[in-house]
């Protein structure tokens, strides 16, 4: 795995002050339990108001980063996705520091994380890209869903 997407993965963790076997339980109980400690409205003074808000908008992203990567979800959301990859097409794909974000036909929107460079211009290439998107990308990197929109016809 790429050392961009250990980053993230790992400052989140530390954030939370989680382990890397931590399931979706524990990791619930303590983001509960830490913006309990974290939450603005607990604080009187403007400047400590303020610091947090920004630390307790980085443990919700760090919260919800984990979850979204989690085997867990993973497995709950694994029929949505395998129909998503191999009955969509790819209306557009964007790709910036080994982050990848497809849009599939469905309305869905998956970001992979860790995608090299020659991968990424092996999908533009590809004489069907959903099919090389199925094939070399979706079961081979950590994913998220990011959205899911309503297409409209």
């Amino acid at each position: 795995m790429p050392a961009e997407c250990m980053k993230k993965i790992e400052a989140s963790r530390k954030l939370l002050e989680v382990t890397k076997d931590a399931d979706l339980k524990e990791l619930k109980a303590v983001y509960r339990s830490v913006m309990k400690t974290w939450h603005p409205d607990k604080f009187q003074d403007e400047d400590e108001k303020q610091q947090a808000e920004l630390k307790s908008k980085k443990l919700i992203e760090a919260y919800h980063f984990l979850v979204s990567i989690s085997p867990e979800t993973h497995a709950l959301s694994a029929e949505e996705y395998e129909k998503t990859i191999t009955t969509s097409g790819i209306l557009d794909f964007q790709y910036k520091d080994t982050r990848l974000e497809i849009s599939y036909t469905d309305g869905t929107i998956y970001e992979y994380f860790g995608v090299p460079r020659s991968i990424y211009l092996k999908l533009i290439n590809a004489d069907s890209q959903a099919r090389f998107a199925r094939r070399s990308i979706a079961k081979s990197f950590i994913y998220r869903k990011t959205i899911n929109s309503a297409v409209t016809a």
